[in-house]
C-alpha cells in the first residue's frame, strides 16, 4: 500500500493530468456536491468532467494506506450520501447519452442531478431525464 503522495504520483503516471492529493478531490468532491444540491448550471461536458474526481478517489483507494484509506472514508461516505440525496439514479441513462458510463461499480455515473437547472438541465431534459425545476425545488 502506498502514502497518498505516491498514490498522487502513481495516478498522474497513470494519464491523471497533475499529482492530486487527496484532499484535492476531497474538496472537488465535496464542491460539487454542493453545487448540485443548489442546481448545477454548467454544461453537459462540465458536469461529466467534474465526476472524474470522484472516479480518482474511487481509483486511489485501492492504492492508498489503511490509515489514509481511515481517516478519510468517514467524509467520503457523507460526501456520497449528500450526493445521493441531491441526484436521481436513472441507470446512467440520461448521461450514457453525452459520455460512456464507465464501469457499474463507479455508480455516481449512474445519477443525474435532481434539480435540473441551466445548460446542464436543458442537455439531460433533451433526453428524457425528469427532476425537480430550480423554481419548485
Amino acid at each position: 500500500m502506498a502514502t497518498e503522495t505516491e498514490v498522487g504520483e502513481l495516478l498522474h503516471r497513470r494519464g491523471w493530468r497533475t499529482a492530486f492529493t487527496v484532499a484535492d478531490q476531497v474538496d472537488a468532491w465535496a464542491a460539487l456536491v454542493s453545487v448540485i444540491e443548489g442546481g448545477y448550471g454548467d454544461d453537459i461536458y462540465e458536469y461529466t468532467n467534474d465526476l472524474y474526481c470522484r472516479n480518482w478517489l474511487h481509483e486511489a483507494w485501492l492504492l492508498l494506506d489503511e490509515h489514509v484509506v481511515q481517516l478519510w472514508t468517514p467524509r467520503i461516505k457523507a460526501l456520497d450520501d449528500q450526493y445521493k440525496t441531491g441526484t436521481i439514479d436513472d441507470d446512467g441513462q440520461a448521461l450514457d447519452q453525452f459520455h460512456r458510463l464507465p464501469g457499474p461499480d463507479l455508480w455516481w455515473w449512474r445519477r443525474h442531478p435532481r434539480i435540473l437547472t441551466g445548460d446542464l438541465g436543458r442537455s439531460l431534459r433533451s433526453v428524457g431525464a425528469i427532476g425537480a425545476d430550480p423554481d419548485t425545488a
